[in-house]
């Protein structure tokens, strides 16, 4: 049996290193690549390879094949578009320009695919290199593809409805009620007329999707609609490699809840995914980011998701619009989000949007915390400052389990000595060194793991409070004081992790000293090690982190002097 001075040290190990532990299984448990260096199975994959994702004309699986439909219909599943896809596109047309004072698109005729999207209001980082200097989330470059697309199949044997390979005419483009912007695009193909229409509001992240369907042909059709997003596997630029966080697509229905589906999952094959449902929506979400498409409400819709191409993957979901007989026509209404993960307002634009915002399985524990930072924001104006005080608020109403701990460590420091000769005394010898220690924690009333319990209750609530700083898109481009800028971002002079490893080092010395040489200096070089890994995270999780010492240094350093009065007031 160790000494219990031995045992505290580990204890504190075991705490800290528990942390990393967590934020490890964590990043690997959502597909992410370890803090130690291991890449997820999707960028593996495309590093052997040609390293530029594929354009999704480039390949047949870019289109879904349609649903099985109902033995009714007389028809088996619909086999995929055949042909190149490239010369079903024809040469790439000039995009059309939607915008509203949040939102701005590229849609491109050719296929009526949304191929670049900018958040007006968010700014982007230094890594992301926007030549607008806003977050472009949608766009297709060298290396790098994320863009949404729809169409049509089902068509008969040997020939194909409009898809987003399609070429499309642009039919109108206007304002529209209430200062929207509209957007109409038609196509013709294998006895389908589709014309599209795309609108998109003021203040709204959501793009109102339309599209009329037309049998102009001599037989009865039965199209279904599919919604998909289209991306590479890579995570986007400027991602941290000291903290990670899921990017991949999610998949809602109310009977199945939230549910992630990994790339490296889908690359090997074991994506599952909700078949013949009445609600939800598929989207790909990436950190502060999300787009999904939404189906209309009450409306069947099976959700999938493939491997279109090296490194180039597809989510999204099938709704099939029943028989059109000749000359019949139908209409379908859908919703594409393209925004950033505002708690408050994904709630209102559909159920289990607001869970994007991915606090795992502290949700329950992580949703009340954001919702007190947000009331106390509401009161400061000012998101340092509401940290600072959520922080305070959480250690001041854990400060009765907390004064446990403290107190146990405070008789711990005060009998170190003792221990420290017991442990000279008896040298070698440790059952009879151990008996002696034991009558020592007898005689002071002294449990050696009295501060434990108190720490396992408090883990929970401080790691949620850590994925509430790191997950809430508010934090970007948030001030705090003077050089802090950017909560979301580092502390460019590194002011605020050094003070905190300075808070780390004074409560190593608060604590009681190992008497083993090795442990003692092992305990002084752990704030070193935290300080480091703290230069490269957010501002915000470092004030979280800085203040919590401080707060935890003063509650300390009064419990111990209060039991020192208290144990000379005894002597006396």
């Amino acid at each position: 049996m160790q000494s219990t001075q031995l045992q505290r040290t580990i204890l504190w190990v075991v705490f800290s290193m528990s942390l990393l532990f967590l934020w490890d299984a964590w990043q690997r448990h959502n597909g992410n690549p370890s803090m130690f260096g291991e890449p997820p199975a999707s960028q593996t994959q495309a590093a052997g390879e040609s390293g530029a994702a594929v354009p999704p004309e480039k390949s047949d699986a870019s289109v879904p094949a349609a649903p099985v439909q109902p033995a009714s219909a007389g028809a088996g599943a619909v086999p995929q578009i055949a042909g190149s896809g490239a010369a079903d596109a024809g040469p790439r047309s000039e995009p059309v320009k939607l915008a509203s004072d949040v939102l701005a698109l590229e849609i491109d005729p050719a296929g009526g695919q949304v191929r670049h999207a900018e958040l007006l209001k968010h700014k982007a980082s230094p890594e992301q290199q926007s030549a607008s200097g806003n977050v472009v989330l949608l766009d297709e470059a060298a290396g790098h593809t994320y863009i949404a697309q729809s169409g049509l199949v089902g068509a008969p044997q040997g020939s194909s409805f409009p898809t987003h390979r399609t070429p499309f005419t642009v039919v109108e483009k206007s304002g529209g009620e209430g200062g929207a912007q509209v957007l109409k695009l038609a196509a013709q193909s294998g006895g389908l007329t589709l014309v599209r229409s795309y609108r998109l509001a003021p203040g709204a992240y959501t793009v109102e999707v339309t599209d009329e369907i037309t049998n102009t042909g001599s037989a009865p059709l039965r199209p279904v609609l599919y919604m998909q997003l289209t991306r590479d596997g890579s995570n986007p630029p400027g991602d941290s490699r000291f903290y990670s966080t899921y990017t991949g697509p999610v998949v809602y229905t109310d009977a199945g809840k939230f549910h992630k589906v990994s790339f490296s999952d889908i690359e090997k094959g074991k994506a599952e995914l909700p078949k013949q449902v009445a609600d939800g929506w598929a989207g790909i979400i990436q950190h502060y980011f999300v787009s999904a498409w939404i189906p209309a409400e009450q409306a069947v819709r099976e959700f999938y998701a493939r491997k279109v191409d090296a490194n180039l993957f597809s989510v999204g979901a099938t709704q099939a619009i029943g028989e059109l007989a000749p000359g019949a026509s139908a209409s379908v209404s859908s919703r594409l989000l393209i925004a950033p993960q505002d708690q408050r307002m994904l709630e209102t634009v559909a159920p289990g949007l607001d869970l994007t915002v991915d606090y795992g399985w502290l949700t329950v524990i992580a949703k009340p915390i954001f919702w007190l930072l947000q009331w106390l924001h509401g009161i400061v104006g000012n998101w340092g400052w509401a940290i600072v005080l959520l922080t305070l608020i959480i250690k001041t109403a854990f400060f009765p389990l907390q004064a446990a701990s403290y107190r146990s460590m405070a008789r711990m420091k005060a009998v170190t000595p003792r221990l420290t000769q017991l442990r000279e005394r008896y040298g070698s010898d440790r059952v009879k060194m151990n008996q002696a220690m034991m009558e020592l924690y007898k005689e002071e009333k002294i449990n050696p793991l009295g501060g434990c319990l108190p720490i396992v209750v408090q883990i929970p609530v401080f790691i949620a409070l850590y994925w509430v700083l790191l997950a809430s898109v508010e934090m970007r481009n948030a001030p705090w004081i003077l050089w802090i800028k950017d909560l979301a971002l580092p502390d460019p002079y590194y002011v605020l992790p050094l003070i905190m490893a300075g808070t780390m080092f004074l409560q190593v010395k608060l604590n009681p000293t190992p008497p083993d040489p090795v442990q003692a200096k092992v305990m002084m070089m752990m704030p070193i090690v935290f300080s480091v890994m703290f230069f490269f995270f957010p501002a915000g999780l470092v004030l979280y982190w800085l203040v919590n010492n401080v707060y935890s240094i003063a509650q300390q350093w009064t419990i111990t002097r209060t039991i020192a009065r208290q144990t000379a007031s005894k002597k006396k």
